[in-house]
């Protein structure tokens, strides 16, 4: 009976959101995280901690701005003041641009009032701006560690095709390990590479939480449907958590998923540069799940888990599966072919 609701609901989005209403609840409690991202959202709009959501996003779209081709002498007119705001607030509270964010804001702001051309708002905020006392001095382009758009240098790959293709077979699902700790130092090396991963308005929706106290990864390890007779093996386990209050809207809704898988491939690869070995492990929407990775990973309320990573060194005797692959011409598809 529930599928032939289903096939006749699917005939609309009306029918669609009654079923899910009524009939099938498994969306009920994603609609809830997202509402609670949305009221944090507000919060740290009003009182945004030392890296604001908000401001990121701005920041980032006054770099889109910037470097336009033409560029505009007039733009960001209906962001500017709540950047300029937000800004301020986190500002106050510190007396250098020690935190990179931080001069990130300040070197792009700095930019943006240098080249804007005069406007009664533009004209207005520049001067609150530059009457801020934490402004970093100077033109943003004469300093070395300018955070502002710059002219890439573009020259020979550090890393060749051939080199990228061997890392990516190199890479394999390892699921069984050397009992041996990983340090930290190792997992925050990959983890550098990954924080250059794309990221929409470079918010960087997500954080890893890293398990490798025995015990506390053998009850972690045990959370995923999928990791049933080698999860005691693990020696770390890093859950890849997004968090939806970066996101003002609904429709922005699937971009911890996005970002989060985009951040952790990255993470993957640059571990087997270091030696280590890993298997990223799929999170199915189970509520039952969901609830108990809620309780022993103390998630907040607008946080979910994206994915699970077993790491650890690799057990040289441990079979991996050959796990054939599609072909490039498998995967694609050019223009309307």
């Amino acid at each position: 009976m529930e599928t032939r609701f289903a096939a006749i609901a699917s005939s609309s989005p009306f029918l669609s959101s009654l079923y899910y209403m009524v009939v099938n609840t498994a969306f009920r409690r994603e609609q809830q995280v997202i509402l609670a991202g949305r009221k944090q959202f507000e919060s740290d709009k009003n009182c945004p901690a030392d890296s604001s959501s908000l401001l990121r996003r701005n920041i980032h779209r006054l770099e889109k701005g910037l470097i336009s081709r033409p560029r505009r002498d007039v733009f960001a007119l209906q962001y500017i003041r709540e950047t300029v705001s937000v800004y301020e607030k986190i500002t106050k509270r510190h007396k250098s641009h020690g935190i990179p964010e931080i001069a990130w804001a300040n070197d792009v702001l700095n930019q943006y009032f240098r080249v804007a051309e005069s406007h009664p708002l533009i004209d207005e905020l520049r001067a609150k701006f530059m009457a801020l006392p934490n402004i970093a001095l100077g033109s943003p382009p004469d300093r070395a560690d300018c955070r502002a758009p710059y002219v890439r240098q573009l020259g020979d790959p550090a890393v060749r095709y051939e080199q990228m293709l061997q890392l990516s077979r190199q890479r394999r699902s390892i699921r069984w390990f050397r009992q041996k700790t990983v340090p930290r130092e190792l997992l925050l090396k990959a983890l550098a590479v990954a924080t250059h991963s794309p990221s929409a308005c470079n918010r960087q929706p997500f954080q890893f939480r890293i398990f490798d106290e025995p015990e506390i990864v053998r009850q972690v390890a045990q959370l995923p449907a999928g990791t049933v007779g080698y999860e005691h093996n693990f020696p770390c386990v890093v859950v890849v958590v997004g968090r939806q209050r970066y996101y003002f809207d609904e429709r922005d809704r699937h971009l911890i998923y996005i970002d989060g898988s985009l951040a952790a491939m990255s993470f993957v690869l640059a571990l087997e540069t270091l030696g280590l070995s890993s298997c990223c492990i799929n999170w199915p929407d189970i509520e039952e799940r969901e609830r108990k990775a809620a309780i022993l990973l103390k998630l907040e309320p607008d946080e979910r888990p994206v994915m699970f990573i077993a790491v650890g060194y690799p057990d040289p005797d441990g079979l991996v599966a050959y796990s054939e692959k599609r072909s490039p011409e498998e995967l694609s598809r050019f223009n309307f072919e």
